[in-house]
């Protein structure tokens, strides 16, 4: 019995003594937790909207600020126009507006009543769907607050109105999701275990000793992985065709030179972490560990970025993923060209040449 107990004294002491052992055991749950229980929530919360005020009277002031007053919505933008409205749709700006017709204070008491309408961003359907009800519920309650002793209901009708994805189908927000997961994720773990795998075998003393230039092999092992994942693109872009009625409203051009910018900082991303690390055990946990949870939980196509403490979306500026899920949105949805998706491009290149940029460095030092 005694010599049973110290083998398991020493079976804790290898787990405590191996970081990597621990951080899956500790470190993988409390940031499910957090992640999880605190920051992510299908409430939506502090989402921008758009609201046109035609009528200019006080009831449509006390409309508003009761619209301004919900926690669910940010303060909102006051826009003069419908036009003014679909360009800040297009610029992605918000994702809801309020359109409040002329007369509103005194169509409201007549029998015929009024109408306002709602537009909502239904890109994404089930947050379209879940502020217009938001919105609606606010104005349903406005309708009933705002009574006068011995007069009728108000009479308000809401309208609304999806743009972008008017039959709210729910591939619109998937297959740019998952085009963003596949394309990073596929990218960051072939070639994170490229070059360790020749360090492992012992054949990349035999590469380096080569009359090619050592910089020119290693960018060498991630050029078949770029070819094959801009295969897979086209699968996936042939299957959302296809198979789930997924129309392209952009161009099919701009969005594979924007898919492949998300490869080259995909791949770029896994040279440095094959670079930085000695074993494919080691590369193979940062890419699913450091990666996966990341760009599942701060692209925004599962949960919304709106609705986490600000921390996370400060955070979610440096996932690639968050960038290139915004531009597929831009031209397969919203058939927006390159002078709506440059600045998001500009944001890849940029990640590209860091991510290269130091492991390039990372390996010359390894060479000294």
């Amino acid at each position: 019995m005694k010599q049973f107990i110290l083998f398991i004294r020493k079976e804790f002491w290898h787990v405590f003594r191996d970081p990597k052992t621990m951080l899956l055991l500790f470190g993988m749950p409390i940031a499910q937790i957090v992640l999880f229980g605190f920051a992510l929530t299908n409430e939506i919360k502090n989402v921008n909207i758009a609201i046109v005020d035609q009528s200019g009277d006080w009831a449509a002031q006390e409309l508003i600020q009761k619209i301004q007053a919900n926690r669910s919505f940010s303060q909102g933008l006051l826009l003069n126009s419908e036009a003014e409205v679909e360009e800040a749709f297009r610029q992605a700006k918000v994702k809801v507006a309020v359109m409040i017709p002329p007369n509103f204070g005194l169509d409201r008491r007549r029998p015929e009543g009024s109408q306002i309408q709602i537009i909502a961003d239904a890109s994404d359907p089930n947050t379209a769907t879940t502020l217009t009800n938001y919105a609606t519920a606010i104005i349903q309650h406005y309708q009933k607050s705002d009574l006068l002793p011995g007069q009728g209901p108000l009479q308000i009708e809401t309208q609304t109105r999806m743009i972008y994805n008017p039959e709210l189908k729910g591939a619109t927000n998937f297959v740019p999701g998952v085009m963003a997961l596949v394309l990073f994720l596929v990218g960051v773990l072939m070639t994170s275990v490229s070059i360790v795998r020749e360090k492992e075998t012992g054949t990349m003393e035999v590469l380096l000793v080569s009359p090619f230039n050592p910089i020119l092999v290693i960018i060498a092992k991630a050029v078949p992985y770029f070819f094959l994942s801009l295969v897979n693109l086209t699968v996936i872009l042939i299957l959302s065709v296809l198979l789930m009625d997924m129309e392209i409203a952009g161009s099919l051009g701009l969005l594979y030179l924007s898919s492949a910018l998300l490869i080259l900082t995909a791949l770029s991303l896994g040279l440095l972490i094959s670079n930085s690390t000695a074993s494919q055990q080691t590369a193979m946990l940062i890419s699913l560990m450091a990666m996966l949870l990341p760009t599942v939980m701060l692209t925004g196509f599962m949960f919304p970025l709106e609705n986490m403490p600000w921390p996370l979306q400060v955070i979610s500026n440096i996932v690639p993923s968050k960038w290139y899920y915004i531009i597929v949105q831009a031209i397969m949805i919203k058939g927006q060209g390159l002078a709506s998706v440059w600045r998001e491009m500009l944001v890849l290149m940029g990640m590209t040449t860091v991510f290269l940029t130091l492991s390039i460095r990372k390996f010359k030092t390894r060479l000294a």
